[in-house]
């Protein structure tokens, strides 16, 4: 789950362990040239502290106002806002647009709870509320459960957003809003090397969660990677501890078969959604021969390598953008 989903669901359930009342407002609709998407969460208490935006601003006022009248006892309800031009335009937009927002809160502590807890295990969740009454399920990877009753269509939808961490109306029941949270995406670096120092901060600012591995201290140390997250652990113990997840990526910096083979070998079963090592196409051969005797020939199709798109670079910091290209790419748009 990334920041901004996190914060105001965070402060939600804090609100709400603390005894205080209150609401939680989302975008579940947009047309045109709306400034949050569907999904962005405001989180607001009875005494008007609120986190979170569904506008950007033009609107958060009346957003605020409408859920103290929920917290008041109202039932939840689905405003309506059309944003003008000129209002669009004080908050960073070229035109207007229109945008609905749901605002309840009825039993959220749980809600919060739950949301929290897959973030922190990084398993996905999508959460499903008939807005006409804010009746509830939540659909995981195991199954279903909460009050509410899906039809085999709006559950097959569900899934489908499971997967693909798209927030939405159902097309097969207008009436039914999913909001999907999904692990934040996170880059895994085996070997603390001078690309890796580029690479680290520059995938931290395009919204990645950065994890160095290196067992050599010299190497992985705060003082060369500062504010990054790191591990002196050996790369198999460090990624059976951090997991491997289809909203990961891996990169095998350290030019060492002794870091960087045990780390492929649990990578290449994985459901990481990108893999990738660096070496020359002789390094590549070598390596190629070591993991197919250990029975992964079947697999090695899934490594990068070599590494990052053809930029023509030669620099570290230069590589490392061609890395970071090549793994945007493959998140979104698959393997080429």
């Amino acid at each position: 789950m990334n920041k901004d989903d996190d914060a105001p669901i965070a402060a939600l359930g804090a609100w709400r362990a603390d005894g205080k009342p209150a609401a939680l407002a989302t975008v579940v609709s947009t047309w045109g040239s709306s400034p949050r998407p569907e999904g962005s969460h405001l989180a607001v208490d009875g005494e008007g502290h609120f986190l979170g935006s569904v506008s950007g601003g033009c609107i958060e006022g009346a957003v605020i106002e409408s859920a103290r009248e929920v917290m008041a006892g109202a039932a939840p309800r689905l405003l309506e806002f059309g944003v003008s031009d000129e209002q669009a335009w004080e908050v960073g937009l070229a035109c207007g647009g229109r945008v609905q927002v749901y605002v309840e809160s009825g039993a959220l502590d749980e809600l919060a709870a739950r949301i929290v807890a897959a973030g922190r295990q990084r398993r996905p969740l999508v959460v499903v509320t008939r807005l006409a009454d804010a009746a509830r399920c939540l659909v995981t990877t195991e199954g279903v459960e909460g009050g509410l009753a899906l039809h085999d269509a709006a559950l097959a939808e569900a899934r489908e957003r499971l997967l693909s961490g798209r927030s939405g109306r159902l097309e097969s029941g207008p009436e039914l809003f999913a909001r999907a949270y999904v692990p934040a995406p996170r880059l895994l670096i085996v070997g603390a090397v001078h690309i890796a120092q580029a690479l680290a901060g520059m995938a931290a600012t395009a919204g990645f969660e950065v994890v160095v591995i290196d067992p050599r201290g010299a190497f992985a140390s705060p003082a060369r990677f500062p504010g990054v997250q790191l591990s002196d652990e050996w790369p198999d113990e460090a990624l059976q501890r951090l997991g491997l997840d289809s909203a990961t990526a891996l990169v095998a910096l350290a030019h060492d078969p002794k870091l960087d083979d045990p780390a492929l070998q649990l990578a290449l079963p994985s459901e990481l959604f990108y893999i990738g090592a660096l070496g020359s196409r002789r390094t590549h051969e070598k390596r190629v021969q070591r993991l197919t005797e250990a029975g992964l020939g079947d697999r090695l199709g899934r490594i990068h390598s070599p590494i990052g798109l053809d930029l023509g670079g030669r620099a570290p910091a230069e590589i490392a953008v061609a890395i970071l290209a090549e793994i945007i790419r493959v998140r979104y748009k698959g393997e080429a």
